[in-house]
């Protein structure tokens, strides 16, 4: 096994370099800039993808050299460009690093992060790794109430549908499960809030932020309250949805269980049979649901935040990503790409130990042999 994993973590290196190879080319040729932004906002045309920057009157954030009255005219690559002296611009291609070739910005970039030195923000000029974990706590708290709240969800009413397969309660779930995974996120976050958030009935849940103004003056109970008061819609508008594959596996990992000659064997002894099914199915049943936790962590922790950090005002991973994307805001993109992929694959590891953990006759290295 020992051998198995350090494979796995070497596979990893030209993963990532792969990764970030295609992704870095694939921004060179996309139109607009951290330059073409700046540009844009000395000559008051940009008004940003969110108009979410950091300093007054939506200033960006990083100094930046202003260009001097009466500059020459500039011939340059740039859009807005003209009529601003070459210096000036040649000036902000060293402050981004533009003033280097692609493959040495590459090669430096690859370098820093294999030291977990991600850098600054171009517009907001504070260290990346400090404004992913300002963001991190809203995320985490999203991915891992979702999870949760799915599986344990999905797994009695998996179970459920596997002892009455084919009967009523089978097949009216079976349309309720489908119609929520049909049915994005969203449009359920749209609903929660126009029934329960003031939007046209009734004032129950908060529509901003994960907590009350108030928080510091609240009490320990009291603030785990106002949490839940505030998660309460948001996870339920994401959760809504996000049951239905873990349903759908756990029913039919147990009915290819439930028809095996051990458990015909257990019910010719005349074991009882919720014995049978929680003594002896569950385990090997469960095997394939349990083993999945980690990536269905990372799966709800990333897809489809973004639309519900919007729309609840929640100020997480999913907003800053989107907002570093429109606004080319490129050390963010990249660090954010870098520790996403990183732990996905981690992760990945992780779920092929834990079927190793759960069902120790599972051994991978014999497989790959």
């Amino acid at each position: 096994m020992a051998s198995y994993i350090a494979r796995r973590i070497l596979l990893m290196i030209p993963t990532i370099l792969g990764i970030m190879l295609i992704s870095f080319a694939i921004v060179q040729f996309a139109p607009g800039g951290p330059i073409e932004r700046i540009l844009a906002q000395l000559q008051g045309t940009d008004v940003g993808a969110t108009g979410r920057f950091s300093g007054s009157g939506g200033d960006l954030g990083a100094p930046v050299a202003r260009p001097q009255p009466g500059a020459g005219e500039a011939t340059s690559r740039y859009r807005g460009a003209q009529g601003l002296d070459p210096a000036f611009i040649s000036r902000l291609e060293q402050q981004f690093g533009f003033d280097k070739p692609p493959h040495e910005r590459f090669l430096k970039m690859i370098f820093d992060y294999a030291r977990f030195d991600f850098g600054k923000s171009f517009f907001r000029d504070v260290p990346v790794v400090q404004l992913i974990g300002e963001k991190l706590p809203v995320s985490i708290t999203l991915g891992l109430w979702m999870t949760l709240l799915s599986y344990a969800i999905s797994i009695p009413l998996g179970i459920r549908k596997a002892v009455r397969d084919g009967k009523p309660f089978d097949v009216w779930t079976s349309a309720v499960v489908i119609l929520g995974y049909a049915i994005p996120g969203f449009l359920f976050a749209i609903l929660l809030i126009v029934l329960f958030a003031g939007g046209s009935f009734w004032q129950v849940f908060p529509l901003r932020g994960l907590t009350s103004e108030n928080w510091s003056q609240l009490t320990a109970g009291q603030k785990v309250l106002d949490y839940l008061w505030h998660i309460a819609l948001p996870i339920t508008a994401m959760a809504l949805g996000s049951f239905a594959t873990s349903t759908l596996l756990t029913k039919n990992s147990f009915l290819d269980e439930i028809r095996k000659q051990y458990v015909l064997t257990a019910r010719m002894k005349g074991l009882p049979e919720r014995r049978v099914l929680y003594g002896h199915v569950f385990r090997n049943a469960m095997l394939i649901v349990v083993a999945g936790f980690p990536g269905a962590f990372i799966g709800s922790f990333f897809a489809g935040s973004l639309l519900i950090e919007t729309i609840f005002s929640l100020d997480g991973l999913g907003l800053l990503s989107f907002e570093s994307i429109v606004n080319r805001d490129y050390p963010v993109v990249f660090a954010s790409l870098f520790i996403f992929s990183l732990l996905g694959l981690v992760v990945n590891l992780v779920s092929d130990l834990t079927y190793v953990w759960i069902d120790p006759r599972i051994d991978f290295e014999t497989r790959e042999a």
